[in-house]
């Protein structure tokens, strides 16, 4: 007789489990003690849902979404702006920043949610929908990097990642703020990942002010105030820059 659905997906489940080192007889063995305690409820293996990975000293984390989120929070509640327009960043902070100001999100994959606070609107960090020297807070973390590598269906272009900063820098207003961060450190492309750039450079191609340069090392030290040539030597730092146009 062949499984049914549901018992396929268990035994799947529990065959991934069984590869976390000691986890599947952890599992077992907890299962059977969690059975036999006073008030236990029936357990069955087609509701098995293994979890052996969480068993962990500290809280994990990524350190470069960890720390960019905090810092680009940071520093746009410092200015308290009346809308800010975030472009392709992790969508958890779109949200969070919500409890901030009214967020605009712009990604070419639509984000389908009805949040208060909230507009999404589809388009292209090569193309934005607004207007010349418009907005006056702009955010773009960690996706700057992928652009013209086709992984999120944007089109082939090896200067992708460079028409992307100069579209957000067209768009800022005068004494307006742009967040911007991607991987630094050794320059190179791996295709079809992201690209990692020399924090140098990168400064370069803005006619903004250098506000603040903040990073990640390899090390997943984050630390504010850095110079630029802290992380170039890096092998996968993450840098931030905050920006400002000219008044």
């Amino acid at each position: 007789m062949r499984p049914s659905p549901a018992l396929r997906y268990a035994a799947g489940r529990a065959l991934r489990a069984a590869a976390v080192p000691g986890g599947a007889v952890r599992y077992v063995r907890d299962r059977a003690a969690y059975a036999r305690l006073p008030g236990a409820e029936r357990l069955r293996w087609r509701d098995s849902f293994p979890k052996l990975t969480d068993r962990v000293p500290s809280s994990p984390f990524d350190p470069h979404y960890f720390h960019q989120d905090t810092w680009a929070a940071r520093r746009i509640a410092e200015r308290a702006p009346a809308r800010h327009v975030d472009v392709g960043s992790r969508v958890d902070l779109v949200g969070f920043l919500t409890a901030i100001t009214q967020v605009t999100f712009v990604d070419i994959r639509p984000l389908q949610v009805d949040i208060e606070g909230l507009e999404p609107v589809t388009g292209s960090v090569l193309a934005m929908p607004f207007a010349d020297a418009s907005l006056e807070s702009v955010s773009c973390l960690h996706v700057a990097e992928h652009i013209g590598l086709g992984r999120y269906g944007d089109p082939l272009d090896p200067l992708g990642t460079r028409k992307a900063a100069a579209e957000l820098q067209r768009v800022l207003a005068p004494g307006g703020q742009l967040l911007f961060s991607l991987p630094v450190g050794r320059p190179r492309t791996e295709f079809n990942a992201h690209r990692v750039h020399d924090p140098r450079e990168v400064a370069s191609w803005f006619g903004l002010t250098l506000v603040e340069f903040a990073g990640v090392d390899d090390a997943g030290v984050f630390r504010r105030h850095r110079s630029l040539d802290e992380l170039a030597g890096a092998t996968y730092a993450c840098g931030m820059y905050q920006l400002v146009a000219s008044p």
